[in-house]
């Protein structure tokens, strides 16, 4: 895998998604003496869904009941173990900075996983932990990317995907994914597309749809043969609901692999996560983690270490959205919402809804008022046909999605 050799540029950025808070123009803005000026890395576009989240939240405060459908974060706390064991952390004695890639146990641990998951004899020399899937992401691009090289992603896919690489002046190549492939990228979605890079989610935000062993190896075998630097984002690993998501690591190690607890060890606040490198690729990372971040937080490292033996718990949980999941299958269609792709994995619905609307930020707005239910507009997923698409999360308690079901059908059924 190649650390970086230039590329070509070419703009394929979606259009801007801008409120009154965001900066002015989308381009350099010339010096007058009233602001300082803003970078063209910084102009990026909003994530949709955390407005929609701080919308929720004002009408929340103002004293509506909401259900919340719209952001991919699991109702549960962290693991009970992994907070027993920071609380005796903290009172044993300072937690301080630790090593750039992370606590070795921890390291080993993850190693540990997988060899449970997927059977595979990991060094963990080559695991990187980092402060969330998110900084993984930065020091991946970085090391991988350089300025004005093109990063292939599939649509719909994870928006800030496009957004971190913009701030780090790569262009952003979006694919579109094709339905008769359940919205992931195949192999021939990449022919004659000129790239650095691909990046590839399996399960998908916002699809919950998984890669086969053989759709896994086809992408990356492409990659493979075309000097394409290949990144896995595998943060819905440990959530399916038939079989399990397949890694790239059991397909090659010539790869960037990206996990978090996020989900699955329900730890999103936490913000801790990791990524399995080449093993000529450690030290780059390292010496970029160093700089960009120090380490990642000790807290978090050490409740982190004590979730991964937290079985019992967090397969409980994935009980739990294995019944949300049945619940929005069988009632968004009454609903009205019944272009959709049953998922694999993650805890998200992604539905068509172009019989109902043109304009997806609108009809989320118009579900958040009249429902009481806030979703996400597909825009944040695909900036082309996004604005036909919603997405739907099922990771709150049950009782949360059936009471949001209940609302949905109720206004639907009066919207007419």
């Amino acid at each position: 895998m190649r650390l970086s050799d230039g590329r070509g540029t070419h703009d394929n950025a979606g259009p801007a998604l801008l409120d009154a808070r965001d900066p002015p123009g989308q381009c350099r803005p010339e010096f007058t003496g009233a602001y300082m000026q803003v970078s063209r890395r910084a102009l990026v576009d909003p994530f949709i869904v955390m407005d929609v989240m701080e919308k929720a939240r004002a009408a929340e405060a103002a004293g509506r009941s909401i259900i919340h459908m719209e952001v991919g974060q699991p109702g549960t706390p962290a693991p009970a173990g992994a907070r027993a064991a920071l609380a005796q952390a903290m009172e044993a004695g300072a937690l301080g900075y630790t090593v750039a890639l992370g606590l070795p146990e921890l390291r080993a641990g993850i190693a540990g996983l997988y060899k449970r998951w997927y059977g595979i004899d990991l060094n963990p020399e080559r695991v990187v932990v980092t402060a969330g899937s998110s900084a993984a992401f930065l020091l991946a691009f970085t090391a991988l990317f350089d300025a004005g090289d093109r990063v292939g992603l599939g649509e719909p896919g994870y928006p800030s995907y496009r957004q971190i690489l913009r701030a780090l002046s790569l262009t952003p190549v979006g694919i579109p994914a094709a339905p008769e492939n359940r919205l992931q990228p195949v192999a021939a979605d990449l022919d004659g597309i000129e790239m650095a890079g691909m990046i590839v989610a399996s399960p998908g935000n916002p699809s919950g749809t998984m890669l086969s062993h053989e759709a896994l190896a086809s992408l990356i075998g492409y990659c493979d043969q075309r000097g394409i630097s290949f990144v896995s984002d595998e943060i819905y690993h440990g959530l399916h609901y038939g079989d399990r998501a397949v890694s790239a690591l059991e397909v090659s190690d010539n790869v960037y692999v990206i996990n978090s607890f996020s989900k699955y060890f329900s730890m999103t606040g936490w913000r801790i996560g990791w990524m399995v490198v080449p093993e000529d690729h450690v030290r780059v990372v390292e010496r970029l983690a160093q700089n960009m971040f120090i380490c990642p937080p000790h807290a978090s490292q050490i409740a982190a270490l004590a979730a991964l033996d937290c079985i019992d718990e967090l397969e409980a949980n994935r009980a739990v959205y294995a019944e949300n999941r049945r619940l929005m299958l069988e009632h968004l269609p009454r609903a009205g919402f019944d272009r959709i792709a049953p998922p694999d994995g993650a805890f998200y619905i992604y539905a068509d809804v172009s019989h109902l609307t043109d304009n997806s930020l609108a009809f989320a707005a118009e579900l958040l008022e009249h429902a009481g239910v806030a979703v996400t507009p597909g825009l944040d997923f695909d900036p082309v046909r996004g604005a036909q698409t919603l997405r739907f999360s099922y990771a709150r308690a049950t009782a949360d999605i059936a009471e949001g079901l209940r609302r949905l059908e109720e206004y639907m059924a009066r919207r007419g």
